[in-house]
């Protein structure tokens, strides 16, 4: 069970994630989360695991960059808010993994690494990429979604549209596929640029978390009302 002092509030849509640290404990977050904090809480940015794993978190979709937060000889708080509207929850790692999708690590306890895991096409989750991000160890681990979060059981099989999926515990196989029904020459072409139609079919015993929103889908729906700039 988690021993740290945080509550999370405004959720789904503008969630913010609240810590409160003792003198001496220490917490990491990705850069820019950071909302407000105490005078005094230090906050130190570098480095943290070795370049190789701080690479992995890059080609994740995350910063080479990792903040650290520590509360000096008198306790204090911290609030963090994500780039992205939406919903952010908690997950006690206890000496077990969990996959993240790119964009979706928030913050984390000592205990716990995050490191980018090479997928081969299995990556290939709404175009965005190639490595999926996986952290291991022991402690607390908050991450977030564009749109409220659901917690789904899995005990045998199940589908999901790869541009909803934010998280799931390594317990779980899985396997991207296209949907059945579109012709061949679509499915490459959308499985290339832009993941339409590509789903996750997940097996096993575990845990899946998805987003309610999926940010192409809203910014195909942005597109037709942006500005466009006159030819005089």
């Amino acid at each position: 069970m988690s021993d740290l002092d945080f509550d999370i509030s405004l959720r789904p849509e503008f969630a913010l994630l609240t810590v409160r640290l003792q003198p001496g404990q220490m917490f990491y977050s990705e850069p820019g989360a950071m909302a407000t904090m105490d005078t005094s809480i230090k906050m130190k940015a570098g480095f943290k695991g070795g370049l190789k794993k701080s690479l992995g978190r890059m080609f994740g979709g995350e910063s080479l960059i990792i903040n650290t937060y520590t509360a000096g000889e008198e306790p204090g708080e911290v609030t963090f808010a994500p780039g992205t509207p939406g919903d952010t929850t908690h997950y006690h790692l206890n000496n077990n993994s969990l996959f993240l999708q790119r964009g979706a690590f928030l913050a984390h306890t000592p205990g716990i690494e995050i490191s980018g895991k090479w997928q081969g096409a299995k990556g290939f989750f709404s175009g965005q990429g190639l490595v999926l991000l996986k952290a291991t160890g022991t402690g607390d681990l908050f991450f977030n979604s564009f749109g409220a979060i659901l917690e789904i059981d899995v005990a045998d099989e199940y589908i999901v549209d790869t541009g909803h999926i934010v998280a799931f515990e390594d317990t779980l196989n899985y396997k991207v596929t296209a949907l059945k029904g579109l012709r061949p020459t679509k499915t490459i072409k959308n499985f290339l640029f832009g993941g339409e139609g590509l789903v996750c079919k997940f097996s096993g015993q575990g845990r899946v978390w998805i987003q309610t929103r999926y940010v192409h889908s809203f910014l195909s729906w942005v597109y037709p009302f942006r500005p466009i700039k006159s030819k005089d």
